[in-house]
């Protein structure tokens, strides 16, 4: 019922988070120097995980989040991939799930709007419980 796609499509979107969650280590441990160097915190402020410049504790937090949902896509990714099961609606959340964690980024990092954040979280996790649905669809109704 599901038409296939290459699998290999699938890791372009694990690409795509993986360089990000990259591009967040290099802007925190940037943040962090930065804060270091205008006495804003001292290195050993970040022993206990809590001594982040406002600046740089956004940025921190993003990347904590980066460890949370996507860990759910990952796994969903691996095994599309395994079983050749990549299809184009489940390429398609999964490029808008990776679209939704980059907006989400964007805003945590560069603005305070915890409502708008929010609402972005949700269409990226709901793109993300569709991933699996159609998964869990295909492989236990069918």
């Amino acid at each position: 019922m599901f038409e296939s796609v290459a699998p290999e499509l699938i890791l372009w979107p694990v690409a795509t988070h993986l360089a990000l969650v990259v591009f967040l280590y290099v802007w925190l441990t940037a943040a962090r120097a930065i804060a270091v160097s205008k006495g804003e915190t001292a290195y050993n402020d970040f022993q206990f995980g809590d001594g982040d410049s406002p600046s740089a504790a956004r940025v921190s937090r993003n990347l904590s989040n980066q460890f949370e949902a996507p860990v759910l896509f990952y796994a969903l990714a691996a095994i599309l991939f395994a079983a050749d099961a990549v299809t184009p609606a489940q390429l398609a959340l999964a490029w808008l799930f990776i679209a939704g964690r980059l907006a989400h980024t964007m805003v945590q990092t560069l603005t305070g709007n915890v409502r708008l954040r929010g609402q972005i979280f949700t269409i990226n996790f709901l793109a993300l419980i569709a991933m699996w649905a159609l998964f869990l669809y295909s492989r236990l109704v069918q």
